[in-house]
């Protein structure tokens, strides 16, 4: 057994049997049927209970049934706690959790050296070696030296502890992973009592399983305690968090929680018509539950239909929402232009993933920018919100209903894998506190005619917004006839009359333009003023830009970051920001899609740093980015 060895980042307090950290990496990792995301959760939920500071970075298997024990089914979950503020799940590992081979081949190559290895020992047998790919065993052939490496013996454990509750051996193997969470809570010094009481809860209904299962956790629990293993236990202190009432959130969930926020906000009942999908099929999941705001839900047969019931929605008067992925956003492109063309109130909300056709399924990427600025056939602009954060993923969805509402359009909301599935704490906001969305329902007559008769016209538009009166039908006076064919100005009647085709063009073009003056400046966090490098960011890439940011000022050098939540139309400020600095660096999760449109707008020298991989960028790669274009400066 190799002696214990552990890479702290700063040490408040060492004795022999006790260690406190500032913060930890850990990895979950094993075969998609070992519940590695159930206990990376629960240990992130812990944690949470006990006031660390978190982020998380499920990591699913492209494959639904890749063969057990092969590299393709490896699934895992990394998780940071901290004592203080951070940005994202940590660029590597200090401590892997292997359940059998191919989830130690799959993740040790993002392992420092001095991390800590734990493994299931029972799962190395030569049968699972060899489908992991290895020709030899690495917990003996001194592959593994660099690192602090302990044998555990997790399924034979496991099945012991759980034989006296008449648990047969297969069954009790499933509950392995809470052996593992048990010892790892012990480690970590981890609230045992609200876990236990989950494993009850959750598992209510299934007596022997719930039995095994804590069990198991227990068995973890006090194999730490006695088996002398390990030479100390560590601790990471509570964070200080702002005071008020904090929840652990996924990006999915705090969507989710945006759209009704967003409903009650306008008092239009929410109405989802969606497909599933990975990875957004959690907000149809989540929204599904939520009766008791008014929420309907439908799950049709396609994505081309879940769209038309959305808009038929908007059209009766509710608040229309679709969810999709990338494939889907395909799909509803002709939809799409039909809700532009009738200039409704529309939310498409596209949770990105790794391209192009079905590509990675469970992976992220960024690389729908383009297709939501210009995925449709003719000149059909729409105003899109890119949601940076887990948490943010709530005020981006109200953002985008607001935009929608207001002036009468769709709007396309950008999340990506990583933030859907991704989780950090979250403080609740009063709800009260955000300004009320006014649907202005069309209430009368609003052209009189020639012969002085009051009608009704569905296009005459707002003087300040140029979006067009919303009339539901049913009401008496309102009637008007909508589709997809060319409008005549005011009346809506349907024209191929050439100048006022493009006079149409033209407004529905100036009326998105013309949401630039009600949205926010874009913020520039230049600590010193004299930066002479600017990290533009977007989306996904917020945690870990920022915290690249951190390490380079830690290092004494000066740089700005700027991070864009409105993709179209960009703020108003932004040419003017782009133009004070000498270099303009932008991280994104494609091959320059930001980049170029900056390039095209503002005419700026912008350097694209892309990564395509399905994994987010890590701090370190920015660090390392800004680092190299600074020395390459001087």
């Amino acid at each position: 057994m190799l002696h214990h060895r552990y890479t702290m980042t700063t040490t408040e307090h060492r004795d022999e049997h006790h260690r406190q950290l500032d913060r930890v990496v850990i990895r979950f990792a094993g075969d998609s049927g070992d519940g590695m995301q159930l206990t990376g959760d629960r240990f992130t939920a812990s944690s949470a209970l006990f006031g660390n500071d978190l982020s998380t970075f499920p990591d699913f298997p492209a494959e639904i049934r890749a063969p057990a024990g092969t590299l393709a089914g490896v699934s895992a979950f990394q998780v940071q706690i901290s004592d203080h503020d951070i940005l994202t799940p940590g660029d590597a590992p200090n401590v892997l959790v292997a359940m059998n081979p191919a989830a130690l081949k799959a993740n040790v190559g993002v392992l420092e050296k001095g991390a800590t290895i734990v493994v299931n020992v029972d799962a190395f047998d030569e049968r699972s070696l060899t489908k992991a790919g290895y020709a030899a065993n690495p917990l003996t052939d001194g592959s593994l030296s660099a690192f602090a490496l302990y044998e555990v013996p997790m399924t034979s454990m496991t099945q012991e502890v759980c034989k006296e509750a008449g648990v047969k051996p297969r069954d009790a193997e499933r509950s392995k992973n809470f052996f593992a969470l048990g010892l790892l809570s012990w480690l970590y010094n981890r609230p045992v009592d609200a876990t236990v009481e989950w494993i009850q809860k959750r598992f209510a209904d299934r007596e022997m399983v719930r039995e095994a299962n804590t069990r198991a956790f227990r068995a973890g629990y006090h194999f730490g305690e006695t088996a002398e293993l390990f030479e100390s236990t560590y601790e990471v202190q509570p964070a200080h968090f702002e005071p008020g009432e904090y929840t652990q959130v996924t990006g999915n969930q705090a969507l989710a929680w945006g759209l009704i926020a967003a409903s009650r906000l306008s008092g239009l009942p929410l109405f989802l018509g969606s497909y599933p999908i990975t990875p957004a099929s959690d907000i149809l999941h989540e929204l599904s539950r939520r009766k008791e705001f008014g929420v309907r839900t439908f799950q049709a047969e396609d994505e081309i239909a879940g769209i038309g019931s959305a808009i038929g929605a908007a059209f009766g008067g509710s608040l229309g929402v679709t969810t999709t992925s990338g494939p889907g956003v395909d799909l509803k492109s002709e939809a799409l232009g039909l809700a532009v063309n009738l200039e409704l109130p529309l939310v498409l909300v596209d949770i990105q993933r790794g391209g192009p056709s079905t590509g990675l399924p469970t992976k992220a990427e960024q690389a729908d920018l383009l297709h939501a600025m210009y995925g449709r056939h003719g000149e059909a602009p729409l105003p899109i919100v890119a949601a940076k954060s887990p948490s943010h993923c709530f005020e981006a969805a109200i953002e985008a209903v607001r935009l929608a509402v207001k002036y009468r359009t769709p709007v396309i909301l950008l999340s990506d894998g990583y933030l859907a599935n991704g989780a950090e704490p979250w403080r609740l906001p009063d709800v009260d506190a955000f300004e009320r969305i006014d649907p202005a329902f069309a209430s009368g007559p609003n052209h009189v005619l020639d012969d002085g008769t009051e009608v009704f016209w569905p296009y005459v538009r707002d003087d300040a917004t140029l979006a067009r009166p919303w009339a539901p039908p049913g009401v008496p006076g309102l009637e008007h006839r909508i589709g997809g064919l060319e409008k005549a100005d005011g009346s809506g009647n349907v024209s191929y009359d050439p100048a006022n085709h493009e006079k149409m063009v033209r407004l529905r073009a100036a009326k998105v333009a013309g949401i630039v003056r009600d949205i926010p400046p874009v913020d520039v966090d230049d600590e010193t003023g004299d930066a002479e490098l600017l990290v533009l960011g977007w989306g996904s890439t917020y945690g870990a830009i920022l915290a690249g940011v951190r390490r380079v000022r830690a290092r004494g050098k000066r740089v700005a970051h700027a991070h864009l939540v409105h993709m179209h139309p960009f703020p108003a400020n932004l040419g003017e920001v782009l133009a004070r600095y000498r270099t303009v660096l932008v991280p994104e999760m494609n091959l320059g899609q930001l980049s170029r449109l900056v390039r095209a707008e503002y005419l700026v020298d912008a350097r694209s740093m892309s990564k395509v991989q399905g994994v987010p960028f890590r701090a370190g790669e920015i660090e390392a980015a800004i680092c190299s274009l600074l020395e390459d400066a001087r």
